[in-house]
Parts: C-alpha cells; structure tokens; sequence
C-alpha cells in the first residue's frame, strides 16, 4: 500500500544554517533502502515535504521528522493512499524557491511566499504537481 504524506515544519533556531543540505544528504542516503521517495521544499524558515512510499516507513519517518529537534511546529498537512508515485524519480527533490516565479506561489495562496499553514494540503500539493510539471525540482536519484 503506497501513500503520500505532505507535512510542513518550520526550521528551529537551533538547526543551523546548513539544514537544507543536511535533511537532503540524510534522505538521499537512508531513503532509497526504505523505499521512500519524495520532495522538499524550503521557503525562508518554512519546510514542506512530501514522503510517498509504503505505510509503514513513511509513518516511521514522519514520527522521526516530529521528534527531530531541527523542526518546530510540525504539522500534517495531507495524507492519502495512492495507487502511483508522483515523486517516483527522486529519493529526495529539492525545489530551490529562490529560483522560481513568485507567480507560481501566489496562484496557490494569499502571498508570494511558502505559507503551508494557511493553505489546504490539496493547494500545496497542486503546487508540487506544478513545479514537477514546469522542472522546478532538482536532484533527481542517478
């Protein structure tokens, strides 16, 4: 049984300012083992991440996520059962928001900023779709 689980947390002060490169190495290493897949976005001091895999090692992960004290205020924001993958080629995209048309961000909420808190979890992943759809997401599994 394979679900997707779309979360957002936003950075402790405490992390440290290599967080970004830190989550991806650690995913890119342990995920390909777990069969997880998935994507992350970061937007000034919010994370949003979408873990997709089967049941047991995307809950495990997600609790893991929870109890990591380089998030604050993590939230579920979506969780579904699927029949595919939509981040099937990535042990863990990276979607580098500097680089993208603020547009994008506005179209899906109140400001041009990544505010996961304030969206429904069906916005937030429309928007991953979109930036699948337009090659925003980098770091694709070799």
């Amino acid at each position: 049984m394979l679900v997707h689980l779309l979360y957002a947390s936003r950075v402790s002060p405490s992390a440290g300012g290599e967080i970004t490169d830190s989550i991806l190495q650690q995913s890119r290493l342990k995920n390909p083992r777990l069969g997880i897949t998935g994507v992350l976005c970061q937007g000034g001091d919010v994370f949003m991440q979408v873990l997709e895999g089967g049941r047991a090692p995307v809950n495990e992960l997600y609790n893991t996520i929870v109890r990591d004290p380089r998030h604050e205020q993590v939230l579920l924001l979506h969780y579904q059962e699927v029949s595919e993958r939509r981040f099937a080629s990535w042990t863990m995209g990276h979607v580098r928001l500097d680089k993208i048309n603020p547009a994008l961000l506005l179209k899906y909420s109140e400001k041009a900023v990544l505010d996961p808190f304030s969206v429904p979890g069906e916005a937030s992943m429309a928007m991953l779709d979109e930036l699948i759809a337009t090659a925003q997401i980098i770091g694709r599994a070799g």
